[in-house]
């Protein structure tokens, strides 16, 4: 018997319901694998629930953070443990208990990552088996939508994080090229002895900002740029100090106004700042490494500097020290040598001092400028409070000694003509230079002891006085003074009065009242009285001529042997 074919079309109406939902459910989930936002799809999912059967999604879950988060959406009120309820099933598929009794139930949303979310529904009976096959698949397929949303995303931000690490390590690179740079710019201008203008120059090329060296105190030393400053003054020594001590306690340049400093710092002692003139303020990191980098090069040219300056300081002032004591010729000769001087040049040895010992480290100095600039060559050294230089005689001098030039360039440095000096005799070769320093000294002391002691003497021009000044503070010299001027030296001592320093005075002024009176600030007739009362104490006739030029010649000695009283002859 057949079928008819309305009961066959009733037969076949659940199979074609069955193909139409799946087809629904293959195009949907095309739909969600089609969306990249895991928010998206999850309400996709939920709002076609309704069109596989009877039941409806009252709240959708996403895996968070490896916590569940309910998503946005559906005006139902449900029940605040539903979360709690969600999270027990642990990855499972089960029942959960909603308001009113219906069947509900949360269906678990697995991807390739594993757990993405949950799905929960309810309808007021229970579905049949085909519609919760249907719900289940759709479970699965809004699952890998969200599994394959979340890789492209993984994916995504490991490509942002990509793109942004290879602009770091592009950044990176370029910067350590930079720095490379840097390093082998300096480094080959520390090797090639160019020096502080050397290191301004090579700073200057690396930033494109003018760059200054500067000593400690602010006086320039070196510049490099377009333009050099003119006639900059120095910055006023207090606020100076502050910003050295603030650049010191950071460890780190510092700007300063519209400038970045960078201290050459080796050791404690700042001895010199390396600058960018930046008022703009556009150096970066890049040219702040260049002026780091740039003032630790100049540290070690500065340190180095300063030690060979000590040690050449150090060995002339050793070998003017042998050199006047006494030493042998050949080591004399090759010492000199290694020092750029040639000791085979006929030399005067020149002692000079001032007044003020105190003054020793300023008179030094001066003489050596002022030896520079003579374009003498003289190795200078210190001796017993005066300041020692072995001079050869300048080539442009002709044919006299010109040792006056050399005072009046002292003189100049000092801004004082309070200074002596004596000259000793030529000397020949190494051995002779204790003999001319000992001249020297006596030529000084000659000096000091005349009425004009600010000036030079030559110990050949000493004359007669060389007789004296040879004796130097023996006995014999002691004993003619005594001879000379031994009651006048007694009653200045008993009396308090200056009638030995008068009659030296009148004795160096030639006779002359006038300039007698006036050198002494005393009036003629004080004067008279006094060169009366000499006469009668000493019993000599100071105009006769053999009796001034003996009190003349004891004056000189009184004041060689420092102007004191000199102790009467033992019995």
């Amino acid at each position: 018997m057949q079928t008819p074919p309305a009961a066959k079309d009733e037969d076949a109406r659940p199979l074609r319901e069955q193909i139409s939902n799946l087809l629904s459910l293959f195009v949907l989930s095309m739909m969600m694998f089609a969306r990249p936002d895991e928010e998206e799809i999850l309400r996709l999912a939920m709002s076609s629930v309704s069109s596989l059967g009877p039941c409806q999604a009252v709240a959708g879950f996403r895996i968070v953070d490896d916590q569940l988060v309910r998503a946005p959406g559906g005006g139902r009120r449900l029940p605040p443990d539903l979360t709690e309820q969600v999270q027990r099933l642990d990855g499972a598929d089960g029942a959960v208990s909603l308001p009113g009794g219906r069947w509900s139930h949360a269906y678990a949303l697995r991807g390739f990552s594993g757990l993405c979310g949950y799905l929960v529904l309810e309808c007021a009976d229970e579905p049949s088996t085909d519609q919760q096959f249907l719900l289940k698949v759709l479970a699965q397929q809004a699952g890998a939508a969200l599994g394959n949303a979340w890789l492209h995303h993984r994916e995504r931000e490991h490509s942002a994080a990509l793109v942004a690490l290879n602009e770091r390590l592009g950044a990176t690179v370029a910067d350590l090229e930079g720095r490379a740079t840097i390093h082998r710019v300096l480094a080959q201008v520390s090797l090639s002895g160019e020096g502080e203008q050397g290191i301004a120059r090579a700073v200057h090329e690396l930033t494109g900002l003018p760059v200054a060296v500067e000593d400690r105190f602010g006086n320039l030393r070196a510049w490099a740029g377009p333009e050099a400053p003119a006639g900059a003054s120095k910055p006023e020594r207090r606020r100076r100090s502050q910003v050295l001590d603030e650049a010191r306690r950071l460890g780190r340049p510092l700007r300063d106004r519209d400038r970045l400093i960078a201290l050459a710092q080796p050791r404690r002692e700042v001895l010199g700042v390396l600058a960018l003139v930046d008022p703009e303020e556009t150096a970066g990191p890049r040219e702040q490494f260049a002026l780091e980098h740039g003032a630790l090069v100049l540290s070690m040219e500065l340190a180095h500097s300063r030690s060979l300056g000590e040690m050449q300081l150090r060995l002339r002032r050793d070998l003017v020290d042998d050199l006047l004591t006494g030493t042998d010729s050949p080591s004399a000769y090759s010492r000199a040598e290694a020092m750029g001087h040639d000791l085979h040049r006929r030399h005067r040895v020149v002692v000079v001092r001032r007044r003020s010992p105190e003054h020793e480290d300023a008179l030094s100095r001066a003489v050596e400028r002022a030896a520079d600039r003579l374009e003498m060559g003289s190795l200078l050294g210190r001796r017993g409070g005066a300041v020692v230089l072995l001079a050869p005689r300048p080539d442009w001098w002709s044919r006299h000694d010109r040792w006056e030039d050399l005072h009046q360039a002292i003189a100049a440095e000092l801004r004082s003509a309070a200074v002596t000096m004596g000259v000793g005799g030529a000397v020949a070769d190494p051995s002779g230079f204790p003999r001319s320093y000992e001249e020297a000294t006596r030529a000084v002391a000659v000096r000091q002891g005349s009425s004009a002691p600010d000036g030079v003497t030559g110990f050949d021009d000493l004359g007669v006085f060389r007789l004296l000044a040879s004796a130097g503070q023996s006995a014999e010299m002691e004993l003619f003074v005594r001879e000379w001027l031994g009651t006048l030296l007694d009653y200045d001592a008993a009396h308090h009065s200056d009638l030995v320093n008068t009659l030296a005075q009148y004795c160096e002024c030639g006779g002359s009242y006038d300039q007698t009176a006036e050198t002494l600030g005393v009036h003629r007739s004080t004067l008279r009285y006094r060169l009366q009362r000499i006469r009668e104490l000493s019993g000599h006739d100071i105009t006769e001529v053999d009796a001034r030029f003996n009190l003349h010649a004891a004056t000189r000695a009184w004041r060689i042997l420092g102007g004191g009283s000199v102790a009467p002859p033992r019995p």
